[in-house]
């Protein structure tokens, strides 16, 4: 079995972390260069930051903390939020991002998933897509729809066929945002998840949901994912309880799934 990948998420508004319930109800929660700093000695695998407000506001991407970001972690270290062109793309990488994640502007644009990859390697595209279980229809036969603009609009897009176009366009890999496990700490979406690494030959990064080392657990024994992301059960007020990268790898160990090991002498 591969090595499975622990990835902390940030949410980023004004330069703080801020955590939501489905997407509403934001509570900041630390500067953004201090919680990065934290997580990232704990010994996080990855590290992703949306700068949840440029698209909304319709400006570039906070570079000067994208930078401040990069200077503090030495892990892989994926932006997004407010990336329209290949130039945007282009600056994010220079101030010290390894992936970018395209969402919404994918969705409206998605030969720019195709231009990114060719411009910089398939490896720096991440597709992020926000789902949210419905009816099945005709129109969307997985049940899963695709919404976009921090889940206020939604598509008709049927989340199964947007993932493979994704893969076909060039995404090197796919994070699947559960709309409706966001925040809620009850473990994240299996179904769609499962159904969309069963469908696509790419990683698939799982998010939403995850509150407890077993969610995680759940994940990786009961899913083909590459890796899942944890926020909220890192530094969430709205959990009874924080865990720490060690407590949740000890665990996770524990349970036989192949991470990469803590090292008490880092």
């Amino acid at each position: 079995m591969l090595t499975k990948r622990l990835i902390a998420c940030f949410d980023v508004k004004n330069g703080m972390v801020t955590k939501a319930r489905n997407f509403q109800d934001n509570i900041d929660i630390a500067p953004a260069q201090e919680v990065a700093k934290r997580i990232y000695d704990e010994q996080i695998d990855e590290i992703i930051f949306y700068d949840i407000m440029a698209s909304a506001e319709k400006r570039m991407i906070d570079l000067p903390m994208v930078k401040r970001v990069a200077e503090e972690v030495f892990v892989p270290f994926t932006v997004g939020g407010g990336i329209r062109s290949l130039e945007d793309m282009y600056q994010v990488l220079k101030a010290g991002a390894e992936k970018i994640s395209i969402d919404s502007m994918a969705v409206r644009h998605p030969e720019i998933i195709t231009r990114g990859a060719l411009a910089f390697g398939r490896q720096c595209m991440v597709l992020s897509m926000q789902v949210k279980k419905v009816p099945v229809t005709p129109q969307i036969p997985s049940g899963y729809e695709i919404a976009i603009d921090g889940a206020r609009v939604f598509t008709g897009m049927d989340a199964i066929a947007w993932a493979k176009e994704g893969e076909s366009r060039g995404a090197g890999e796919i994070c699947v945002n559960s709309i409706d496990r966001d925040g809620t700490h009850q473990g994240y979406d299996l179904e769609i998840t499962q159904a969309i690494a069963e469908a696509v030959n790419i990683p698939v990064i799982a998010s939403g949901g995850a509150g407890t080392p077993e969610h995680l657990r759940r994940l990786f024994t009961e899913t083909d994912v590459s890796a899942g992301i944890i926020s909220s059960m890192l530094y969430s007020p709205r959990l009874p309880r924080n865990y720490t990268v060690a407590e949740i790898k000890a665990e996770l160990g524990a349970a036989g799934i192949p991470l990469r090991p803590y090292r008490e002498d880092l």
